[in-house]
């Protein structure tokens, strides 16, 4: 048997690595081997005054052993505090910051070198943690946690390559005075890693603290003013479970990556932004990233003029929440399509009946009521599955002129669903828009009232609340509501019908030109329409555009051949001269051709 020249025993390892070393090697190599060095020496300094030494240096990698992870944390924080120091005195872009992993395990001792497995998980663990950072794994954690000042987040455990094992992440940050990059990352409670069990139910969505660019002292409070009013706001959906400021509120650093930060706080969806502002205009970018593959779901640039900062910051923060409740959906939507059918849980079938829903044709239809119905047998009392058949019985109804079977249903499951949640803004909403077809604009009002007071940002809300003011004679009150919507939903499948309603309350005021266009624009979305532009058509003649009305007209009788003014007298305003003034506008149309 040949003669055992290695030893083991049980070790601390740190691994450090040189962030941007290869980037500043090409802007000036000399200067970036300087700035390593110099670095290294501070590294190597750090870890010998705190009984450790370094060994096995490669490139931009330095290796560190201890006999004693306390020791090794504490060698970290102090060569990461120095090296912080020392960047803060060279231009930002060629400042050198190092992130360290540390792991404690049972090492192969040879000629001075450690080999094993817990060396290359010291290795992985350095790329978790954020740029100035420390990331260590739960073995040493146990051995650290009550013996420094230090604070920790959570990751949750991963899988490293290599590494038959998964490892349990947890960044460490130094306590009380420590440096920014340190006290950035305060402990929060610990969420399920990669290896926990699949979490049941809808996904959760982070807010992040928006950064604050600039030097005006008002930026960062702004920036976290809009971040909180989404928060509010996306927690008010009621569908998708929200992380409380608190926890979110943590991660002001992004070093870390949104995979990261999503793992940590058991979120699918990460929000993310940044505000500017510039003489009195401020810019915020928004983002939406999904945490499970780091894809980018959408974003967007926001710039607005600096008037009152409460009503700018709520303005901007129910736009977004809109934006982002549709885009959440959408994604989960097409997220089912990987899960066979009779795997799918409840809230899954509800988000794949909405997608054949979206697509708005009669097939399409009969099979989003196949996804509720299933949904309904297995959770009756499901307020996402009673709001989804409400809608849905809705629909029909208004394809059908108000069928008043499919409005009793709308209200039997609108009430049902508010028994179970009744701070959900949907089921009012329905009730109002059910009021409305029956021709009860004040009491639909009501209803509405309440679900804009429960959710702002529910634009749907909003344009039916625009809807019973029509109806109440109401025109000049009813635009703001329908702009709203269109600042909060510019993408919405219905829009056309919204553009429709808001060309109808132009007509009554008699802003012609603003009724035209905005018929258009309804028709650009629906070309079928035939609302839009048989408001069109009486708009165009009330401008003396006789041409173009009779155009339009030909163009409606071509599309609507059974058309008659019953389908206008079907409006239940409560003045019928409202009725009778649309209807003669177009026969002013029919009567030139």
């Amino acid at each position: 048997m040949a003669e055992r020249n290695y030893t083991r025993q049980l070790a601390t390892i740190i691994s450090i690595d040189a962030v941007g070393f290869s980037r500043l090697m090409g802007i000036d190599d000399e200067l970036a081997v300087a700035a390593f060095e110099e670095r290294r020496d501070i590294i190597a300094g750090s870890c010998g005054a705190f009984g450790g030494r370094t060994f096995g240096d490669a490139g931009d990698s330095i290796m560190a052993e201890f006999g004693n992870p306390i020791e090794a944390l504490r060698a970290a924080f102090d060569f990461q505090a120095r090296i912080v120091a020392l960047n803060a005195a060279v231009a930002e872009d060629m400042r050198m910051p190092f992130r360290a992993g540390i792991n404690t395990g049972d090492v192969i001792v040879r000629e001075g070198r450690l080999y094993g497995d817990d060396v290359n998980i010291a290795a992985r663990l350095q790329e978790f943690a954020p740029h100035d950072g420390v990331a260590i794994s739960a073995t040493t954690w146990h051995h650290v946690r009550d013996k420094t000042a230090a604070v920790f987040t959570d990751l949750g455990e991963f899988s490293l390559k290599n590494i038959a094992l998964p490892v349990h992440v947890l960044i460490a940050g130094r306590g009380g005075n420590g440096s920014a990059a340190a006290v950035s990352f305060a402990s929060i409670p610990i969420a399920p890693g990669h290896y926990g069990p699949v979490a049941k139910g809808p996904p959760a969505i982070a807010v992040l603290p928006f950064q604050g660019n600039g030097s005006e002292p008002d930026v960062g409070y702004m920036a976290d003013g809009i971040a909180e009013d989404i928060i509010y706001g996306l927690s008010n959906t009621r569908w998708l479970s929200v992380i409380a400021k608190g926890s979110s509120f943590q991660f002001r650093d992004d070093s870390l990556g949104t995979k990261l930060i999503g793992n940590a706080l058991g979120a699918r969806y990460i929000v993310s932004g940044t505000l500017a502002r510039s003489d009195r205009q401020i810019r915020l970018n928004a983002s939406l990233t999904d945490t499970s593959n780091g894809r980018l779901v959408w974003s967007q640039r926001f710039d607005r003029d600096l008037v009152d900062i409460f009503s700018l910051r709520d303005q901007i923060g129910s736009e977004i929440v809109s934006i982002l409740d549709k885009e959440v959906d959408r994604a989960e939507q097409a997220r089912t399509f990987q899960v066979p059918w009779e795997s799918l849980e409840t809230w899954q079938l509800v988000r794949r009946g909405r997608w054949h829903m979206n697509r708005r044709t009669r097939r399409d239809t009969e099979i989003a009521l196949d996804f509720f119905d299933k949904g309904y047998r297995d959770d009756p009392n499901s307020s996402a599955v009673l709001n989804e058949l409400a809608w849905w019985y809705f629909w029909r109804a208004w394809l059908r002129f108000g069928d008043s079977d499919d409005l009793e249903k709308v209200e039997t499951l609108a009430r049902k669903a508010l028994l179970m949640d009744s701070l959900d803004a949907r089921p009012h909403a329905y009730l109002g828009a059910a009021d409305i077809m029956r021709g009860l604009p004040a009491l639909a009002a009501e209803h509405l009232a309440e679900a804009i007071h429960i959710n702002p940002s529910f634009a749907f809300a909003r344009s039916a609340m625009g809807s019973a003011h029509l109806l109440l004679g109401d025109a000049a009150d009813a635009i703001p509501f329908f702009l709203d919507t269109e600042r909060l939903s510019p993408f919405d499948l219905y829009r056309f019908h919204n553009l429709g309603e808001l060309a109808a309350a132009y007509c009554f005021v008699e802003d012609w030109p603003a009724a035209i266009a905005t018929a258009e624009r309804s028709l650009n979305l629906s070309p079928s329409y035939f609302y839009a532009r048989f408001l069109k058509i009486g708009a165009l003649m009330r401008s003396g555009r006789r041409d173009e009305a009779a155009r339009e007209l030909d163009i409606f009788m071509t599309r609507h051949p059974d058309f008659s003014e019953q389908r206008i007298r079907w409006i239940p305003f409560v003045d019928p001269s409202r009725n009778n003034f649309l209807i003669a506008n177009f026969d002013r149309a029919k009567s030139a051709a």
